[in-house]
């Protein structure tokens, strides 16, 4: 008898009468311990959850699965809830200078004494191994701005909470043993951008690969992003499903029938070691748990498992190790996509039958992962690829080499020079491949809602029913139209009327929204640093906020917290015209600023006191400047602006010194944006006698120039004006009546 071989007949397979025999029995106890994180975090969506869990047990008179559910959930709250409760062992420290010491894995910095992780900031490019680093100790900022990267809330999910900012290396040292091996292998040979991307590949180190840019100046991630080829970057169940493949083979061409009866323990073993070298992270550690229990079962002689039941397992098995998985966008990116390759056979059988099965597969897998994961790439980038479908069926290509010869030059180590020649091609093709599509023109998006995840959820089960044959076609077009007009209508329906004052540190940027006509009053800024805030800042706040196109952008005057974050807005955005006060060619700033409109093709206008713009009832003035002669100092030139509604006044003054706004006779005001980021020379007495404002909003962030200034805010509380703050709340969005 070989080896799995039954002993008795198999008996008659019986097909379940209802659907919810049908679910996999690892299911329940999933759903049971989702809902218990999310009680344990403090979410409303815990008891839908949990009630969920339980009504797919109930039926059929499943009591022991929906027990299980019931244990699970309790077990995922006392998890979330103790690592919550947890002591800190770096509370005592908050707000100090501090050097510490500790293993720097290209993310987190793992401290030995005591033991804990914290975050850098700014984070080195340096690749791991130890070092030691100084800095303050702070606790990580929360989200504050729409689109913006919610620091806090993935350190949590990671089990850290401090963060040292203003991080200066003071000594690094690469590193050693298999892993240091198999890092100086991988890139030995290379340039420094096929070197960078052969990590990202490989390991799913991004650090480097975020400074390299194509000769054309565009950045090669950003790139990658716009041809729909990031989860390249992001280790995955490819990068398992290549490296079996490749073991396989090797294994089947040894002879003797001894390795072929241990060739299971041995990929076992491999994906084991595989896991080790690369690290935890939630997409891989899904892969290499689904490859172990398929081996598993192919190792026992059970055959193929049933997908849904394995991939239920790995999530639960996941969670139950990490609940905060439950909250990182690569664990949703990852199982989403996998849901949608699992109905890939189906959408294939629908394509000609002439077609070659691999080309079949290939095509459908590609849609379905995207389609499957179209409302997380869409909320969470602020865009989706067009033409991800020709660029990954060419990645894909090259990666089913790439990713194997990658791996054995990492083994090599320093020795993979000859190799590296190969990769080297292979990696240039690539990247060929990314500038290539990279250029090609994305689709805008903004932040899914709750309406929006549930419209597509109608129309993602729609699709499932469709593909088993259960729904007409025709049907699903018709869910999928509903779906998008309920979606859309709302939008067009009911215009925006607010103004936005976006949190972008020490500086200023404010987006009016004038019943569909978007104005953007500068961008931001920092003199210090390589920070891009336009791009890594204000896009994406006005991606979230579904802003595709800004009517007019508004650079108020020549200093870089105000306008430097404009360049990188008018290259990556649509914009009607560019409004200037005094034209400082001069300037580098203002200069590159108005090279970059007409670079773009948009017009650049000169305003001056009286100039207007209507948007319905509501009426945009220019106050200041009047014009030639120029003041020699930035600030006095500034555009001043003010909106004017049916029951609404407010105004923005750039940074305008006192001398000035005292003489533009602005009028009385709901709301006032003060000058100059609170300064002592901004909002005298007598100006805020003359508006009398109800509340004022101070576009500010930490500084060393004493803003917002004492006096001022003293001022401001003498008159009883409520006070918002940026440095305080984040974003402030204010409704226009």
């Amino acid at each position: 008898m070989t080896r799995g071989q039954a002993l008795f007949p198999a008996p008659l397979a019986i097909t379940p009468a209802h659907w919810w025999e049908r679910l996999p029995p690892t299911l329940p106890p999933l759903l049971g311990l989702m809902a218990g994180i999310l009680l344990g975090f403090g979410s409303g969506w815990g008891w839908p959850a949990a009630l969920l869990a339980l009504a797919l047990c109930v039926p059929g008179r499943r009591w022991p699965l929906a027990l299980l559910a019931v244990l699970a959930c309790g077990l995922g709250c006392v998890r979330e809830q103790a690592w919550w409760n947890a002591p800190d062992p770096l509370a005592g420290y908050i707000g100090a200078q501090l050097t510490l010491q500790g293993d720097w894995d290209g993310q987190l910095l793992h401290l030995r004494d005591p033991a804990s992780a914290v975050a850098l900031s700014p984070r080195p490019t340096l690749g791991p191994g130890p070092l030691r680093v100084s800095g303050v100790l702070v606790r990580p900022p929360p989200r504050r701005i729409p689109g913006g990267f919610d620091a806090r809330f993935w350190l949590r999910a990671q089990g850290v909470r401090a963060e040292l900012v203003a991080a200066r290396v003071r000594s690094h040292q690469p590193q050693r043993g298999l892993k240091g091996w198999f890092r100086r292998g991988l890139t030995a040979g290379l340039p420094a951008r096929e070197a960078a991307l052969m990590q990202a590949i490989e390991l799913g180190d991004k650090a480097e690969l975020g400074q390299q840019t194509f000769d054309d100046g565009q950045a090669v991630q950003a790139s990658f992003a716009r041809a729909g080829l990031s989860h390249l970057m992001a280790l995955s169940g490819q990068n398992v499903a290549l490296l079996i493949g490749g073991l396989t083979l090797l294994l089947t061409r040894l002879p003797g029938q001894t390795l072929g009866r241990w060739r299971y323990p041995a990929m076992l073993l491999f994906l084991l070691g595989f896991l080790w070298l690369v690290g935890p992270s939630p997409s891989i550690t899904r892969a290499v748990l689904m490859g172990m229990a398929s081996l598993g079962a192919l190792w026992a002689g059970r055959g193929r498992l049933d997908l849904y039941g394995v991939l239920a397992l790995t999530a639960l098995v996941g969670l139950t190790w990490q609940p905060g998985w439950l909250f990182d966008l690569g664990f949703q990116l990852s199982y989403l996509a996998v849901l949608g390759l699992s109905l890939s056979g189906r959408a294939a059988a629908l394509l000609p039958p002439r077609w070659p099965e691999p080309l079949r597969l290939a095509l459908v897998g590609t849609v379905l992962a995207e389609v499957a994961t179209l409302p997380l790439v869409a909320g969470s980038f602020g865009q989706l690829p067009l033409v991800g479908l020709p660029a990954n069926l060419l990645a894909e290509l090259i990666m089913a080499a790439l990713v194997p010869l990658g791996f054995v030059a990492g083994l090599l180590g320093p020795w993979s020079g000859p190799l590296q020649t190969i990769n080297h091609l292979l990696l240039d093709a690539l990247l060929g491949v990314a500038q290539t599509f990279g250029h090609a023109p994305v689709l805008p998006w903004g932040q899914v809602s709750a309406a929006g995840v549930a419209a597509y959820a109608v129309f993602a089960l729609a699709g499932a029913l469709t593909l088993t044959g259960r729904l007409p076609l025709r049907s699903l077009a018709l869910v999928t139209l509903l779906c998008v007009l309920g979606t859309a209508l709302p939008g067009r329906l009911q215009l925006p009327r607010e103004v936005v004052y976006l949190d972008v540190g020490q500086g200023d940027s404010t987006l009016l929204r004038l019943n569909g006509l978007e104005v953007l009053v500068d961008g931001g800024g920092t003199p210090r640093g390589d920070y891009d805030v336009g791009a890594r800042t204000v896009v994406p706040a006005l991606r979230a906020l579904g802003v595709t196109r800004l009517n007019v952008v508004v650079a108020t005057h020549a200093d870089a917290d105000h306008i430097e974050g404009l360049i990188s807005v008018l290259q990556l955005m649509r914009v009607g015209e560019l409004w200037v006060g005094q034209p400082k060619r001069s300037d580098p700033l203002m200069g590159a600023l108005i090279a970059t409109a007409q670079t773009r093709h948009i017009p650049v206008r000169e305003v001056r006191r009286g100039d207007h713009l209507q948007a319905g009832d509501l009426s945009l003035t220019v106050l200041w400047p009047q014009g030639a002669p120029w003041a020699a100092a930035d600030n006095d030139n500034s555009v001043a602006l003010r909106l004017d509604g049916p029951q609404f006044h407010t105004a923005l003054l750039g940074d305008l010194p006192d001398p000035a706004e005292e003489r533009l006779g602005v009028g009385r005001l709901d709301l006032l944006k003060l000058a100059h980021h609170g300064s002592r020379f901004s909002s005298s007495a007598a100006f805020l006698a003359e508006t009398q404002p109800r509340a004022a909003i101070i576009s500010v962030g930490r500084n060393s120039y004493g803003h917002p200034n004492a006096a001022v805010l003293e001022r401001l509380r003498q008159q009883g004006v409520q006070v918002w703050r940026t440095d305080e709340l984040g974003t402030i969005r204010w409704p226009i009546p």
